[in-house]
């Protein structure tokens, strides 16, 4: 009979603990106040929770829904900020140099969401023997995703005020919302691996 590794036991401990603490412990701290706590370690706070507390009766009190959820928002909201370039690149009257950073943007918006959509779906199959190299693949793709929506602006530097504003007002919250997730899939790998005896 194979025996666990201590990753995975420990992965199944936080599974088993945040799933029952809301009966196992004292109601101390709500959902809310759990998310509230947990978005402190990102560097956009106000909007982790103001984009997590929504979802806080599926959090409870899981860092491992918390980063789940974080990751889902942020697919969201880069398929949104494809489509609004997908939309802006068809309205606007571009010059040739815009024209060109659109598709060139576009292009990266779309690897950002194939990239968190990876994500994902890896995070929603988490666990078992690899669950390290799961969460280092998690992490990488998340990555590449921040750098994606960093490209795609910087493409338009040369381009006229209006249109950077423009640009900057689609992507950039985006972009704030895949690093809040990036930070709470880091808290999570940590929060595994010190549970490892």
């Amino acid at each position: 009979m194979a025996v666990p590794s201590t990753l995975t036991l420990a992965f199944t401990l936080l599974l088993f603990t945040t799933s029952h603490g809301a009966r196992m412990l004292p109601q101390t701290e709500t959902n809310t106040e759990f998310i509230k706590t947990s978005c402190k370690i990102t560097t956009y706070p106000a909007l982790c929770f103001s984009s997590l507390s929504s979802y806080a009766s599926e959090i409870q009190t899981s860092p491992l829904r918390m980063a789940s959820t974080a990751l889902s928002v942020s697919l969201a909201g880069a398929r949104l900020s494809l489509a609004a370039m997908t939309q802006m690149s068809a309205a606007y009257g571009l010059n040739p140099h815009d024209k060109g950073a659109m598709r060139d943007c576009m292009d990266t918006l779309g690897d950002a969401v194939d990239e968190l959509k990876q994500s994902t779906e890896s995070m929603s199959h988490l666990g078992g023997k690899a669950i390290g190299y799961q969460i280092n693949s998690i992490q990488t793709w998340v990555s590449a995703g921040l750098t994606d929506y960093n490209t795609c602006m910087d493409g338009f530097r040369a381009s006229g005020v209006n249109v950077r504003k423009e640009v900057r007002s689609h992507v950039l919250n985006t972009l704030h919302l895949t690093s809040n997730a990036l930070a709470l899939i880091n808290g999570l790998s940590s929060t595994i691996i010190h549970s490892v005896p």
